[in-house]
């Protein structure tokens, strides 16, 4: 599934075919190719992680986050959050949970056929990574919430700014 991220990365790639910047990520709720808590994910709380971005290029608009499971034998999206302001620089923990949406932003439908933010669910044996991709953009889409991440990365070709990501591991024990 490797290809399913450079694809989503290739489908967004920067101004007038440039490459994108590199923007930091990181989380406080993991290191990156660490292990996620367990109220990250379906056997938890099922709630979003922190996470901050540094030093956007100049003239972003907006921001979007792609969470994917490389290792799930089809593409496999945990959460798309989009319209997320320019000025954002960090989400923090739980900003996006079952029961609740995020603030000054919109979501879209994840492969659990759900809005939001969809925990770490593998079944059990290896461990799967996590992938939370953060697109600067230079323009806000305006997209309604529900879009799917073909809709999503369809209105941000062409716009991508800067981009960077953090993976966090997640392996379910036997039942």
């Amino acid at each position: 599934m490797a290809a399913v991220l450079g694809t989503v990365s290739g489908w967004a790639s920067g101004q007038q075919g440039t490459t994108p910047a590199v923007l930091h990520v990181s989380s406080l709720s993991f290191a990156d190719g660490q292990t996620m808590p367990q109220k990250l994910t379906c056997d938890g709380a099922d709630q979003s992680p922190s996470l901050q971005w540094l030093t956007p290029p100049a003239g972003t608009q907006s921001y979007v986050i792609v969470m994917h499971d490389p290792d799930a034998p089809v593409d496999f999206t945990h959460w798309l959050a989009y319209n997320i302001p320019g000025m954002t620089y960090a989400l923090p923990e739980g900003a996006s949970t079952p029961s609740q949406r995020l603030d000054h932003a919109v979501e879209g439908i994840n492969s659990f056929g759900r809005i939001g933010y969809g925990g770490p669910c593998p079944p059990t044996g290896k461990p799967h990574h996590y992938v939370f991709r953060v697109y600067a953009l230079d323009v806000n889409p305006g997209l309604p919430a529900g879009q799917g991440t073909d809709q999503v990365m369809a209105a941000i070709k062409g716009h991508v700014l800067a981009e960077g990501e953090i993976t966090g591991m997640y392996e379910r024990g036997g039942m």
